[in-house]
């Protein structure tokens, strides 16, 4: 059982490190384009290119089920891909639905973050327009905030006067849900916690999209029976070169480690 997990950068390691915990028998392989991120910034067409070319090379690769761990991505390629290739093409989307139903009558507000490619696509639209009939919903574009993840650069006095600036218009302590819309934001939740009130509860896909993923190669047959308590492998590849010397794999264990941290916060 071969499973591709596809960003446009690093953020998706966030999607990997949850599948491996819900389903750790699987092999999966990481593509990160390096080469090309951040995606927030490029127009639709020019996503939908570089997202068809990883998936291509992913269905090359020999993997079985795809999923697009970038929420950018996500709106842009999905509808095409799927009709495209045979195998199951599962997408991340911000989880506003749960954030707006954790609110009930505290009165307080839901802030979504994500890329602007993802902040004025038509499908966090929808999604903001289905569940948000309360009109508690603000959406916050972070465009800096990949370079940031790029960068290794997380909690530095940078991120936060990057974060305090763009928030300014915003009274923080109206919000008690903050959803990051975009796998890379996940880094992050140390300096969002800084800033925002003690009671915030930050909301992210990657619970959902590994449920997902897992309901999905069951019912399609994808995961056997015998596949059951198998320790499963993982290949990283950077925009088509594969990550495997020394330097390389000390960088990514880190990346989990920071990964690991800010799942407990």
């Amino acid at each position: 059982m071969k499973i591709g997990i596809f960003d446009s950068g690093i953020g998706g390691l966030s999607v990997l490190h949850q599948a491996m915990i819900i389903m750790p028998e699987a092999d999966y392989i990481f593509y990160a384009d390096v080469d090309n991120v951040p995606y927030g910034e490029k127009t639709k067409e020019e996503v939908r290119k570089l997202v068809d070319h990883a998936v291509g090379f992913l269905v090359d690769k020999g993997c079985q089920a795809i999923v697009l761990a970038c929420n950018t991505a996500t709106s842009a390629a999905i509808s095409y891909l799927r009709e495209k290739y045979k195998l199951p093409i599962i997408g991340i989307e911000p989880a506003v639905k749960p954030a707006v139903e954790h609110i009930h009558e505290s009165g307080k507000r839901v802030m979504v973050v994500s890329t602007p490619v993802t902040a004025k696509g038509e499908k966090l639209k929808k999604l903001v327009d289905k569940y948000d009939n309360k009109h508690i919903v603000d959406v916050v574009a972070l465009p800096k905030l990949v370079r940031f993840a790029q960068d290794d650069d997380f909690d530095s006095s940078d991120v936060t006067d990057y974060l305090k600036s763009e928030f300014a218009p915003y009274n923080l302590n109206d919000y008690s849900e903050l959803v990051l819309g975009c796998t890379h934001f996940n880094y992050f939740k140390d300096s969002f916690s800084k800033l925002f009130p003690d009671d915030l509860e930050m909301v992210d896909g990657n619970t959902g999209v590994s449920n997902n993923l897992k309901n999905t190669v069951v019912k399609k047959g994808i995961f056997k029976e015998e596949d059951k308590g198998k320790k499963g492998t993982v290949e990283y590849y950077y925009s088509d070169r594969k990550m495997e010397s020394e330097a390389e794999m000390k960088h990514i264990k880190k990346l989990h480690e920071r990964l690991e941290r800010m799942r407990q916060i």
